[in-house]
């Protein structure tokens, strides 16, 4: 019988099937070979040329590459296959091959292929013109000719064409051997024509050929590189271009503004247009990277931007997947062939046997190859779309509006990429699912009724039947992952509070309250995530029974169906494959759901962010350079935000160029708010602004980089060493180099952990000077510097004969004495501009200024060291008392009070000079930080560390670690639940081979139904339906269990780590980056919260599978025992070469994302500072190059994975053929046994790929378990109480302080900062505490506290020994005021009082003292008034009276100044001053001084000089020695 086509072939037929299928062995007409064995791979170049020219026309980058020997050869092969066709034409056209005329057919199928191989060759050349290394189409064609060709070759062979036409088979013999070699060719990828770039490391990928790429070959180095020795973060290579976040972000970013413009246009339909805002309709809108669209417009919509953007990337992998579901089907089919090939093997010619069995081989292969490119395209589009997302969001972040600020902090936002982004990355691999489930669940169960007739139907009611439960668990997981996402939040942004002010939380021993605040919002995360997990492990338990169900549903009624229905062993088996197919999608929709639901929770949640309010680009408007003023403001009114009223109103101002302008006015007068003004940071209710030229910006506290000094200054500026010497002389920084261990290129902590607050103050003005901007905004940059350095600044940088003095400068100040010397003053009164005009003509005017002045420099009992300055104030106040009559009353008490003091401050006014401060210290860091000696930094090289990571395998007691928690006896309990399980599912299989094998059934068939014949088909029923209630029974009890411990797990691991943070010394806190902390409470918890549990039970379900199948097919085949040696040692060395590798680049993949994290926090510190400098885009790119160099780790961790893959799933395909091989082989076969076998051995490809991934990810993801473990085993504050005692109520009560041979140092290994130590303090003596850089002032208060320990001696509050006390009783008894203020954003009163141990009444007359409560009662909420984030809603002097009165509410005996007011202004100095005079001035006050004029009047003054106290008497003692170096310091400022 055979297919006829004359027209073709002429008396040849295509296909001839007695010829092919019934003969002893398999022939092919030589019209097949000639036409479909041609036109298949000619076809195949031709149809795909046209897209092909196309995309190398148009999408490639065109460098052409050189003439090589590979590309020269290929060409020449081509021509030469061109050339043996034309001669192969022309010999045989005319003749007859076997006695028959084949017509047209070897004319047309000579024509077609020298047709092609001419082509070929130009298309070899055009790829090296256009600069292709490889060529995925020409590959293609060659293999599918080779594959050809070898039907031809056989043919020859078989028919003895060597015998009968020599010349002929020579020729094809050529032809043959030329394409083999052809196709190893183009399986060697070109060389790049660059070389320069030659030089430079390239992503192998990018490298490689076609056949490297599909088998993932081009990885090999890397893994025998991992394999030879630890791999580091320089063995890899850059990430391919393709995968770049320069490439993946322009395109989503451009897609995004135009679904916005779309967007606007829609709802332009219906609110007129959308430039036509009034102010408050502006207000209410929404703006995406600078386009405004109203609320009721039509929202953008990401998860369209997405599919717009990477839809036809995501569609290849669809193709490659729809390739595999479709070759997955085949393999039951193939099943049912051999099956039936074994009941009638003595009729069946062998070849068919060894056919199916090769079939079963080349369908895996070729299944193994399209699901791996289909993961590995879709992962790489996951990196594309989460490089893009990140971009986004941080680009977003740097331009939020301040009201979406109190909404989203740092530690939210920081969940956006390390949550959200993550999620949405990792639902693209699993996309498919969504069409690939539902289309194999459809035609599997097509293909089963074609095996089972309409009893399919039962099954499929089944399946129908969990659809509403389906739905239910969807939308209950919604839920449940909405609040967990909310939860996970609020737990963030608390830690990076926490961390941001932990020495607030260890100076006040508030870590137990935060303690306990984190875990409750942890608790009400775990209470969810619980829930969550329940309804997760129902929905598992229905879903992964349901297979069985179906199939014992089916089965039964396939059988009572009808009495002449038997279940043979070719049906029963075939169907449990189909079962077995459709038990992947099924019981993965629990976990897809799961996936899907977090995945559109991140999208929503993203989307709703990346709509947040920004603030408007237009609300400054740049001017041209012919403009009059530098500065104009019209009728300017802004506010902080909507629901906040405007603190500034009526504003008009026109600053002409070049001047330099003062803005004075009292603490809370809106000073700092108008130079945000000015930056666009407030909101523009009326009128306009425009600027003329760049902008730099000092703000009032300073924004320092994680980065080397130099690079700080620089500020992505390239390096003039003249210019850039002259600004380090002029801003003071000169000196501090040569005390830095290495100079300008010593590393600058987090926030400038290691410099002092008035070396962080002249780095951002530094910064701002080199920058060489047109107008430049200072905001008060010379509060943290004393008066000597501040005089040098004002000469050398900011005066009218300093560096910028063609420069517009709007100078915030408090120092009067600088205000005869400015061209221009603003009076700034409750947020109007009361006065404008001169020194001299504001003084005459006798108005709000003159006022001003009177009351601060009669007030004011700063005398200072500087003669120069001493007289400016003299003649200022002298001026201002002709001007204005002194009115009586006007001269208090606390004046009077102070001027006895007033000689001997005149004579001692350290010149504490800024360039001489402290160069290495953290106490007066912003948020935490010690003094560290500059000792301290000569013993390292680099402060931040590059983050540790473990080597080699994961220790067994990291395993242990996890489990443990989990607890021991459940951990087992659920492990024996699911090995009955497994146990139970096995036997159901083994069951039904001896139900199908069952003689007494098959032979009963066609008689009369006999009672034995019902019993017996009964009991098989019964027991296989036993044998599933086992199953659910089982399975049900083993997901609850580990629901529910896991969770256990998740909950004690966090604790452990939260309690080890907190009680840390502040000394890891000062190597750490905070970010590296967020990074474990975020990512690494998320993963143990979710991924992980998800990873173990499937690594359990992979490995009892693999077990399983091979002792299933050892039973059913026991020859099948002798392939296990070799298959285990492959095994073992795939997993050998490939698991360090992937373990270590998964180390190395969580510890990039840490600088990612800090990069990304340290950027939203400084927002303000970026924008206003015109870095946005550069620190745009800065994190994309951060989050590229993470994504390469990524990338090639994945790549692997896909390599193990491949190599695993060929491994699988010969274990099928082996499998096949033994069955066809052996004489005792029976079709239950072939068919049980078989089954499994199809399973084997899938359990073994699959337990091998699941192991490695297992071992990837309990990282996140080995690094919390880390953090639980940190080195602790030292807490010894076995001496501890309980202290007396209201201890101290006197307050003595002593010192008893007293030192210590920071950590071990380095020099001690404090050495020998001994004096006392009495009860209620006022002590100043004084010296140089490095003298160990800071440390002395931090000894105090504890927070550093003692290497010897001991310290002794009134009487009782400190290092016997719990550390909680110390710090609690003792009051300290630390130079940077911190808030947490909470309410007012929890910051002032976060232990609720004082009464309402108690607060009020605390902040009255503190000349606080008129500000307070004007708050919205009083004190449930919500402060922002670090108290970002209060002015820097109004936070540090916020402290004072914190300070004053927990009043205790012993109060500690550490500089308190270095960094506020002379008012809010004067404030707090008065305050602790009055309020303590029964009590002990130890004082680090920073303005001298606040010690001067007290008991004794300590002189501390390299860790020893050196003098230590009261200052008029100390001046009369003038060998003494209180005196020199005071020589040195001009003062004796």
């Amino acid at each position: 019988m055979g297919v006829n086509v004359d027209f073709v072939c002429g008396e040849d037929t295509i296909f001839n099937e007695s010829l092919l299928l019934n003969n002893s062995h398999p022939q092919f007409t030589d019209c097949f070979q000639n036409t479909i064995l041609v036109w298949i791979p000619c076809g195949w170049l031709w149809i795909t040329l046209p897209v092909y020219i196309y995309y190398l026309l148009v999408k490639t980058n065109g460098v052409t590459n050189p003439f090589t020997c590979l590309n020269i050869l290929k060409t020449i092969i081509s021509v030469f296959l061109c050339l043996l066709s034309i001669v192969d034409l022309i010999n045989y056209s005319n003749e007859e091959i076997h006695g028959m005329k084949l017509g047209n057919i070897l004319l047309l199928a000579g024509c077609i292929k020298a047709a092609t191989f001419l082509l070929s060759s130009v298309i070899i050349q055009l790829e090296r013109i256009k600069g292709l290394v490889t060529s995925g189409v020409l590959w293609i064609f060659w293999f599918l000719l080779v594959f050809a060709e070898a039907v031809h070759f056989y043919s020859f062979i078989t028919n003895k064409i060597y015998d009968e036409d020599r010349i002929r088979f020579v020729i094809f013999t050529l032809h043959y051997g030329s394409l083999i070699l052809q196709l190893i060719l183009q399986s060697i990828a070109e060389k790049y024509a660059n070389k320069e770039a030659d030089k430079q490391k390239r992503c192998p990928e990018t490298e490689s050929s076609f056949l490297s790429r599909i088998i993932f070959w081009w990885i090999n180095h890397l893994i025998v590189k991992g394999f030879r020795k630890r791999i580091e973060e320089t063995d890899l290579w850059p990430l391919n271009p393709r995968d770049h976040s320069s490439k993946s972000h322009p395109p989503f970013l451009k897609t995004w503004e135009n679904e916005a413009k779309k967007s606007i246009h829609s709802g332009s339909d219906t609110k007129g247009s959308p430039n036509n805002y009034s102010s408050e309709k502006h207000a209410q809108g929404f703006h995406l990277f600078g386009l405004r669209c109203a609320d009721r417009m039509i929202k953008p919509s990401l998860s369209k931007v997405l599919v717009k953007v990477y839809g036809f990337t995501m569609l290849a992998s669809f193709g490659c997947k729809l390739i595999y579901d479709l070759l997955q089907l085949l393999n039951p089919i193939i099943l049912g062939a051999l099956i039936a090939f074994v009941e009638n093997k003595a009729n069946e010619y062998q070849w068919k046997g060894f056919a199916y069995a090769g079939s079963f081989f080349f369908v895996a292969a070729v299944q193994a190859v399209f699901y791996q490119q289909s993961v590995h395209i879709s992962t790489t589009c996951g990196m594309r779309i989460k490089s893009a997302l990140i971009a986004a969001i941080y680009k977003k972040a740097l331009v939020l509006n301040n009201e979406e600020l109190k909404e989203a902090t740092v530690g939210e936002i920081m969940n956006f990429i390390s949550v959200d982004c993550e999620r949405i990355q990792i639902i693209t691999s699993d996309l498919h699912k969504l069409w690939s489930s539902p289309m194999l669940m459809i035609l599997a169960m097509g293909l089963l009724y074609n095996t089972l007739g309409s009893s399919v139907f039962s099954g499929l009611g089944v399946l129908v039947l969990l659809i509403p439960l389906n739905g239910i668990s969807a939308i209950k997981q919604r839920q449940f992952q909405a609040r967990q996402m909310a939860f996970k939040d609020s737990r963030i942004k608390l830690m990076n509070e926490i961390l941001y002010g932990i020495k607030v939380l260890k100076l006040h021993s508030w870590e137990s309250f935060f303690h306990q605040k984190v875990l409750e919002t942890r608790k009400h995360e775990l209470i969810n995530l619980r829930k969550s997990s329940y309804v997760n492990a129902v929905s598992l338990f229905f879903w992964t029974a349901a297979p069985y169900l179906a199939m014992l549903a089916t089965f039964a009624t396939y059988i009572f169906a009808s009495e002449s229905n038997h279940l043979t062993a070719q049906k029963a088996f075939i169907s449990l494959s189909y079962f077995n197919m459709l038990s992947t999608p099924i019981s993965g929709l629990p976990k897809l759901i799961s996936a899907l639901i977090q995945a559109h929770i991140s999208v929503n949640r993203t989307e709703h962010f990346l709509l947040s309010g920004e603030l408007d680009s237009q609300e400054i408007k740049s001017v041209v350079d012919t403009a009059e003023y530098a500065i104009s403001v019209d009728d300017g009114t802004f506010r902080w935000d909507k629901k906040s009223d405007p603190q500034l109103e009526k504003i008009d101002l026109k600053i002409p160029k070049s001047k330099l302008v003062a803005i004075v006015g009292h603490v809370g007068s809106g000073k700092s708010s108008f130079i945000s003004a000015l930056l666009g940071d407030m909101e523009r209710l009326t009128g306009q602004v425009q600027i003329k030229g760049s902008i730099a910006y000092v703000p009032q506290q300073a924004w320092i980089q994680n980065a080397t000094l130099r690079d700080n200054i620089l500020f992505h500026k390239t390096v003039d060493k003249t210019k850039y010497r002259l600004v380090l002389d002029a801003c003071a920084l000169t000196s501090d180099l040569s005390m830095l261990p290495g100079r300008d290129k010593t590393e600058i902590g987090e926030r400038g952990i290691n410099i002092s607050g008035g070396q962080r103050q002249r780095v951002s003005l530094a910064r701002a000077v080199y920058n060489n901007a047109d107008i430049y905004l200072l905001d008060d940059p010379l509060s943290a510097v004393d008066a000597n350095v501040g005089k040098h600044i004002f000469n050398e940088v900011i005066g009218n004969t300093g560096l910028l003095r063609n420069k517009t400068r709007l100078f915030v100040t408090h120092d009067v004495h600088w205000l005869p010397k400015v061209d221009i003053i603003i009076v700034l009164v409750k947020g109007k501009v009361t006065e404008v005009g001169s020194y001299e003509d504001l003084l005459v005017n006798g108005g709000e200024f003159a006022h001003f002045l009177k009351s601060y420099l009669t007030d004011e009992d700063d005398e200072v060291d500087d003669p120069e300055i001493k007289e400016i104030k003299k003649k200022i106040l002298e001026r201002v008392n002709t001007l204005i009559p002194e009115e009586p009353g006007l001269v208090g008490h606390s004046r009077i009070q102070r001027r006895g003091a007033r000689r001997i401050r005149r004579a001692f006014h350290s010149k504490d000079n800024e360039k001489l401060s402290r160069t290495i210290s953290a106490i007066d860091r912003q948020s935490q930080g010690n003094e560290r000696d500059f000792s301290l930094r000569l013993h390292e090289d680099r402060l931040i560390e590059n983050e540790g990571t473990e080597t080699g395998e994961v220790k067994y007691t990291v395993y242990f670690h996890y489990f443990g928690a989990m607890g021991k006896l459940f951990t087992v309990l659920a492990l024996f639940l699911f090995i009955i399980y497994n146990v139970s599912l096995v036997g159901a299989n083994v069951w039904l081979r001896f139900w199908t094998d069952d003689t007494y059934l098959e032979q009963h068939l066609n008689t009369s139904l006999t009672q034995e014949y019902q019993q017996r088909n009964n009991m098989y029923l019964g027991i296989y339906g036993a044998l599933g209630v086992a199953q659910g029974l089982s399975i049900l009890g083993f997901y609850v269990m580990f629901a529910t411990r896991s969770v256990r797990a998740s909950s004690l691991l966090h604790e452990k780590m939260l309690t080890r943070i907190l009680r840390c010394p502040m000394s890891f806190f000062d190597t750490t980056p905070s970010g590296r902390i967020l990074n474990r409470f975020s990512r690494d918890i998320e993963f143990i919260d979710n991924t992980l549990t998800e990873i173990s039970q499937s690594w359990l379900k992979a490995f009892f599978m693999l077990i399983s199948t091979l002792a299933v097919i050892s039973y059913s085949t026991p020859i099948f025992l002798v392939t296990v040696v070799p298959l285990g040692i492959l095994y073992y060395l795939i997993q050998r070469f490939y698991i360090p590798t992937s373990r270590q680049l998964m180390r190395i993949e969580f510890t990039t994302w840490s600088p990612i994290c800090s990069h990304f926090s340290e950027s939203l510190t400084g927002r303000s500072s970026i924008r206003a400098y015109g870095m946005t885009n550069k620190f745009i790119q800065q994190s994309k190059d951060k989050v590229d160099h993470h994504q390469v780790f990524y990338f090639a961790g994945q790549a692997i994975q896909r390599w193990r893959g491949v190599r695993l799933e060929f491994l699988g395909s010969f274990i099928a053929l082996a499998a096949s091989i033994f069955a066809v082989l052996s004489d005792s076969s029976t079709g239950g046994l072939v068919g049980l076998s078989i089954s499994y051995a199809l399973q084997f490809t899938t359990a073994l790929n699959y337990m091998v991934r699941r192991a490695g990810e297992l071992e990837t993801n309990i990282v996140s378990v080995e690094r919390i473990k880390e953090y639980t085993q940190l080195e602790c504050e030292k807490e010894d109480n076995s001496h501890s005692h309980l202290l007396p109520k209201g201890w101290p009560t006197k307050g003595e302080i002593r010192f008893e041979n007293y030192s210590t140092r920071y950590r071990n290994g380095l020099d001690l900062v404090l050495k020998e130590l001994t004096c006392v303090i009495q009860g209620g003596e006022k002590v100043g505490i004084v010296g140089r850089s490095g003298a160990g002032k800071s440390s002395l208060a931090l000894a105090l506290f504890r927070l550093i320990e003692a290497s010897e001696g001991s310290i002794y509050i009134d009487g009782c020994k400190i290092s016997d006390m719990a550390l909680h009783d110390l710090r609690s008894r003792l009051t300290i005021l630390p130079q940077d203020p911190f808030l947490f954003s909470d309410t007012l009163r929890m910051n002032l009082d976060p232990l609720n141990k004082y009464t309402d009444v108690h607060v009020w007359n605390v902040l009255e003292q503190a000349h606080l409560k008129s500000l307070v009662m004007e708050l919205p909420g009083l004190l449930n008034f919500e402060c922002k984030e670090g108290g970002q809603n209060f002015s820097l002097g109004q936070l540090q009276l916020i402290c004072l009165a914190r300070a004053l509410l927990h009043k205790t005996n012993i109060l500690i100044l550490d500089e308190a007011t270095a960094a506020v202004d002379m008012e809010t100095d004067n404030l707090i001053q008065r305050t602790i005079r009055e309020e303590f001035k029964k009590c002990t006050v130890l004082t680090i001084a920073h303005r001298l004029n606040t010690i001067m009047d007290y008991d004794r003054i300590m002189v501390l000089d390299k860790g020893q106290i050196k003098e230590f008497d009261s200052p008029a003692n100390l001046l009369k020695d003038k060998s003494s170096i209180f005196y020199g310091m005071a020589k040195e400022a001009n003062l004796v």
